[in-house]
């Protein structure tokens, strides 16, 4: 699942509030046995887009099924808390976002069904990457929710802006010059000092999306073993930092705040040349950029190699009354053949290592991206991928050193910069 708003947060706060005051309800059956099943989830998991719901009621004319969603993850799981301290409300599905799973794992395990504990366990989570069940599993072994995407991350770049200031387009070769970071920052150097780049245009859209996108190549990202916040000892914050803080100081970004008003204009109006990708991202792309820009993009390697960034579980609620139809249920959206209609239908890419080696998948070109091979570059980062711990306060470090990044772009020194958002999560995190 992706983690940005894709309408107005507005839209977020008044589902909020009618959630609020109505819980999610739960399922309900009719007097000629129907049952209804909710679904509680976030931002667009695009089931319903796919049409998956109306093919799974077709096949289940017993079932019907509804959905609310909030387009905000952080809205969302704030309601969510809210139901699960007071024991009630709750959807029989609920969506957990790859953000807040430690601390459900951590704290609300009792709350949703064991998948780990079924019969059928080795089926439902066996054709799986190990990455993504992983983070769902408590320390006694109980799997909380089963996968839906994953955000198996590329570089997305603009193949105009990029011959403009004469600079290679061959994937392969830029592949091979952005190997790592410094490589990448290399060509950033070369792209602003070029005599002929587009008046402007930056390199990089933010220091965010080197730092998001580099933090989770380390050992730990935020969180040691124990998934304790470490983010002042993190070699993967480290390193992050060092890089995109150079990116921010040396002036190679356009210091947009990502998925914000400017951000989303710039993607049509050629502000930028580079943008860490996830999968998800090429339809934000596309939808933000329009049909015009059909062809200036492209998709290459990530530098310095594998990143993940988005994904969610669906879990269902122990206090459902529908329980083995709502684990049924999730079962068949999360499973090999639903995930692979996901990538085809809308780039979700799938959590499943068995769908992601479906021939409808890892084959995949987009012509929209200059026809990248999509399905071959994500696939190998998603098989690159290494788990790396997770902090039930993940979402808030980020936030708090992509947000200092910024005030390095506009002055402020890198160790200054640092400090404040090491005061920012501190204030987060506590002792």
């Amino acid at each position: 699942m992706t983690v940005p708003p894709r309408r107005r947060a507005a839209l977020g706060a008044v589902l909020v509030a009618s959630l609020m005051a109505a819980g999610c309800g739960g399922s309900d059956s009719a007097d000629d046995g129907t049952v209804t099943l909710d679904l509680g989830l976030f931002g667009t998991f695009g089931y319903e887009e796919a049409g998956l719901y109306e093919e799974y009621m077709r096949l289940n004319p017993d079932i019907r099924i509804t959905e609310e969603s909030v387009e905000r993850s952080a809205d969302y799981y704030r309601a969510l808390q809210t139901r699960l301290a007071a024991g009630s409300g709750l959807a029989d599905i609920q969506g957990i976002e790859i953000g807040f799973v430690a601390d459900v794992a951590a704290n609300h395990a009792d709350a949703f069904v064991d998948f780990g504990a079924r019969d059928n366990a080795d089926e439902i989570l066996g054709h799986y990457y190990d990455w993504k069940v992983e983070p769902a599993t408590t320390s006694d072994g109980r799997v909380l929710g089963l996968g839906t995407d994953a955000g198996p991350e590329a570089m997305c770049f603009r193949r105009d802006l990029f011959e403009q200031a004469g600079l290679p387009t061959d994937r392969a070769e830029l592949a091979t010059l952005w190997a790592d970071w410094d490589g990448f920052l290399e060509l950033g150097r070369r792209y602003e000092s070029s005599p002929t780049k587009p008046e402007g245009s930056s390199f990089v859209d933010s220091p965010a999306s080197i730092f998001s996108a580099g933090v989770y190549q380390g050992e730990n990202a935020y969180a040691d073993e124990d998934g304790n916040p470490i983010p002042d000892s993190s070699d993967g914050v480290q390193a992050a930092w060092d890089h995109a803080s150079v990116a921010a100081a040396e002036g190679m970004t356009a210091n947009l705040i990502q998925f914000g008003d400017e951000w989303n204009s710039a993607f049509a109006n050629g502000a930028f040349a580079t943008v860490s990708c996830p999968a998800w991202m090429l339809g934000y792309i596309s939808g933000q950029a329009g049909e015009e820009a059909s062809g200036t993009w492209d998709v290459a390697p990530l530098p310095g190699g594998a990143g993940n960034w988005g994904g969610a579980w669906l879990a269902v609620s122990e206090t459902s009354e529908h329980k083995e139809e709502a684990i049924a249920l999730v079962e068949w959206l999360t499973a090999p053949e639903q995930q692979v209609r996901m990538f085809t239908d809308s780039q979700h890419f799938p959590s499943s290592q068995e769908a992601a080696e479906n021939p409808e998948v890892a084959n995949a070109t987009s012509e929209y991206f200059s026809n990248a091979p999509i399905g071959q570059l994500f696939g190998e980062s998603a098989a690159a991928l290494q788990f790396t711990p997770i902090s039930p306060y993940d979402t808030q470090i980020q936030e708090a050193f992509t947000n200092a990044l910024n005030t390095v772009g506009t002055g402020t020194s890198p160790d200054d910069a640092f400090q404040a958002a090491l005061d920012q999560i501190q204030q987060v995190v506590g002792d």
